[in-house]
């Protein structure tokens, strides 16, 4: 189990890199950002201990009121590798399969709040234990049946008296929370555009993601939703490739269209959006890899036998990728995610853009992390210190509906600065 793991100006609201790196560091009471009282009392669950999850883990635990917080995972070998480095008391390990729906519920034990960094179509159950134990959660991918229906399980959170947060990873998660944060610089908007680029290489490697291999090449090998005057529309798998301007070092790349969260997400929760769709960057090789393993089956979700073996042909694709824990160190360059919400300001037709970058090098000397697994680890650190602070209300949140301006105000302390412009179009 592994989570593969203002017209013309911008306004940083950030600080610096080597500042964040100071307090890494060194040391910093969190009690302030989060809320959180000086004693330690919430018993914490780290679900899936690859490099999102371990990212998302060495920043909770700083937070004061966590009196313990438990790495698991059925493989614990990277969970024990951080806690030698980072030599905090409060960790604790368990091996825990997130398919065992026993071994959930006895790491849910005493839990307040689970954090699951696993592959989405593994979330549901794993919800379905935590409304039953009554713990506080939250994923970095939202499960179809709870986008399906998030009323449903918002009444279920209700009664259960928990607090939830789903799709709080980087994106879906932050981007979300970017375009809430653009749309109130608005008086009305109509569109959203989310972009996410990395022009990042590994020597060596020619065919890896830096995500969970499982959740990229599902994301691949299915159609492409686009939210298109009100009505969901659906593309050819890799079919709409595009170029996109990326701010500055990562440039100009090619993007596609693929299904992700935030397409469903910010029309549901952000009022007056129209239009909305989500491309991400996939160099011509990903992409031609893809499509051939997709033509000839090896992309398939259904099993087949195979001398015997019953067996996915997509897991053996996944299990002959590179694991993004195992790349750690070895990827350089920029990974980025980018926000466009279009509307109306003063009666003008205006654009609000926001956007965090960071270095997959930078990551690597902050937490041994890559600029993804960074990423995405600090959208569900962001959530668990919402989560601890106290102040949330016992009910299910989409990142869209989150305090958004005090959600970005976190992030500079969390190591990711965040940039912002206006436009008059």
């Amino acid at each position: 189990m592994e989570d593969w793991d203002a017209s013309g100006s911008a306004l940083v609201v950030s600080k610096s890199a080597s500042w964040v790196l100071d307090v890494f560091h060194n040391g910093f009471s969190r009690g302030s950002d989060t809320g959180c009282p000086e004693s330690g009392k919430m018993r914490v669950v780290q679900l899936g201990c690859g490099i999102t999850g371990l990212v998302c883990a060495e920043h909770v635990v700083r937070n004061d009121k966590v009196d313990e917080l438990v790495l698991a995972d059925s493989r614990p070998e990277a969970a024990k590798a951080m806690m030698t480095r980072v030599k905090n008391d409060k960790f604790s390990i368990a091996k825990v399969d997130a398919r065992d729906r026993a071994s959930i519920k006895k790491v849910l034990k005493g839990c307040d709040l689970i954090v699951s960094s696993i592959p989405s179509e593994m979330n549901i159950k794993v919800f379905e234990d935590v409304l039953a134990a009554g713990a506080s959660y939250i994923d970095f991918s939202v499960a179809i049946e709870v986008l399906d229906d998030f009323g449903k399980y918002k009444k279920k959170c209700e009664k259960a008296g928990i607090t939830a947060i789903t799709g709080m990873g980087a994106d879906p998660g932050i981007t979300d929370i970017f375009a809430r944060y653009a749309a109130n610089k608005l008086d009305s908007c109509y569109e959203a555009h989310v972009r996410d680029g990395d022009n990042g290489s590994a020597e060596g490697v020619d065919f890896f993601t830096l995500w969970s291999p499982l959740d990229m090449m599902e994301e691949v090998e299915m159609k492409a939703a686009v939210y298109k005057n009100g009505k969901m529309t659906w593309l050819p798998p890799l079919s709409r490739k595009d170029h996109y301007d990326f701010p500055k070092p990562i440039g100009t790349l090619p993007v596609y269209n693929t299904t992700h969260e935030e397409t469903f997400m910010i029309p549901m929760f952000i009022k007056g959006i129209k239009n909305a769709d989500f491309k991400i960057a996939i160099d011509d090789n990903f992409a031609s890899v893809s499509k051939m393993l997709r033509k000839i089956g090896m992309l398939g979700l259904e099993t087949i036998d195979v001398k015997g073996v019953k067996i996915r042909p997509i897991d053996v694709v996944v299990a002959l990728m590179p694991r993004p824990v195992d790349l750690v160190g070895k990827v350089k360059g920029t990974v980025g995610v980018v926000v466009e919400v279009l509307g109306k300001k003063d009666g003008k037709k205006a654009m609000a853009r926001v956007w965090s970058l960071l270095s997959h090098e930078w990551a690597y000397k902050a937490f041994k992390s890559n600029a993804t697994g960074y990423i995405v680890g600090t959208g569900g650190a962001l959530g668990a210190n919402l989560i601890l602070s106290g102040e949330m209300d016992r009910t299910l949140y989409a990142p869209e509906q989150l305090p958004a301006e005090k959600c970005v105000s976190m992030l500079p302390g969390l190591g990711l600065t965040v940039e912002e412009e206006f436009l008059y179009l």
